[in-house]
């Protein structure tokens, strides 16, 4: 690879993503990270893009949704580069509702939706359609978005990591810094930020999540009693996960796991015969803001922060990407208020 004007450090959604935006914009870019592609949270199983309700708006709800817009395009790009699939697809969501209230509520949600997203997307109340694979009600009603789309995580990375290799970008375990380095480094960043400053910047929530052997790749994946259940490309369903702030081990799966399990056979009959075949448990990084952390580094000219991807990671990536390749590579500071770097520290 020729020399590279720009280092990536990190190469999980965020690392890769931005990588991969500045590489097609025309930047040499190289991608570093020690523990190799998708090592931390990157590496999980469930990826649910999932929105944000369509009520009392924000610019983080407005960021999410032009990137849940953006990734028809940008997953379809990266897939046709390098190769190899993502698991993309916008199947949209299905939610059960519990009574009268949350009835009234999802309607009321419904109309705002139509005002908020537009002819983009839409937020449904309608009687359970399918019964085969739909969440208990006990209204018999569902929510249904069509804004809601799924990833399978490790599959994501890997095809940008082909998508990137196409473009003649490897990524390395070892390399010195360059003019402009992004620091996309995911918990272990924030836990150095945290290292030089008085107060929590952010810190790793773990979560579990199983993979079942359940086939149902064309429909849409299912929110009940907190869980996403999201079926894949590949023939599995993913259901997560955990939020835990106390653990003994990172990586270890335990009880916790064991009773969303039961929370899941509970809510969605079709899953209760379905077996295992897989686990994941792991750090996610979320900043003390809770919002993506997005800009320059205060004190280090030439280094720009990526991190706090938390639960909405991949969901937020096309947009995070393109924001960070505005900043770098232009100038044009376009992060929306509360992402910026100094709202964590």
């Amino acid at each position: 690879m020729a020399t590279a004007d720009i280092t990536v450090r990190g190469a999980g959604i965020f690392g890769l993503s931005i990588a991969w935006v500045l590489t097609q914009r025309g930047a040499k870019v190289q991608v570093v990270d020690p523990h190799g592609l998708a090592a931390g949270a990157s590496g999980g199983i469930v990826g649910a893009l999932a929105p944000h309700v369509p009520e009392n708006w924000n610019p983080k709800k407005q960021f999410q949704l032009e990137s849940l817009l953006m990734a028809d395009a940008f997953w379809a790009e990266v897939e046709a580069t390098g190769g190899a699939s993502a698991g993309y697809a916008r199947t949209g969501r299905c939610q059960p509702i519990a009574d009268d209230a949350a009835l009234a509520l999802a309607r009321q949600r419904s109309e705002t939706a139509k005002t908020l997203w537009g002819d983009a997307a839409s937020w449904t109340v309608r009687p359970i359609q399918d019964p085969a694979w739909a969440a208990n009600s006990p209204t018999g009603m569902e929510i249904f978005d069509t804004l809601s789309a799924r990833v399978h995580p490790r599959q994501a990375c890997a095809a940008l990591a082909a998508a990137l290799n196409a473009k003649g970008v490897s990524i390395l375990d070892r390399a010195p810094d360059t003019d402009i380095t992004i620091h996309a480094t995911g918990v272990a960043g924030l836990d150095q930020l945290n290292a030089n400053h008085t107060r929590m910047v952010g810190a790793g929530i773990k979560g579990q999540a199983a993979l079942l052997d359940f086939a149902a790749p064309d429909a849409p994946q299912l929110f009940a009693d907190t869980l996403h259940i999201i079926p894949h490309a590949d023939g599995t369903t993913a259901i997560g996960s955990t939020t835990e702030r106390d653990y003994d081990d990172p990586t270890s799966t335990d009880h916790q796991l064991d009773d969303i399990l039961t929370r899941a056979h509970a809510a969605v009959p079709a899953l209760q015969d379905a077996k295992v075949i897989g686990t994941w448990a792991g750090l996610r990084p979320r900043s003390r803001s809770r919002a993506p952390m997005l800009g320059p580094w205060p004190d280090r000219s030439g280094h720009f922060i990526a991190n706090g991807g938390f639960k909405i990671g991949f969901g937020m990536a096309p947009k995070v990407a393109t924001t960070m390749a505005d900043l770098v590579l232009n100038g044009d500071d376009t992060i929306p208020q509360g992402f910026e770097v100094s709202a964590s520290l």
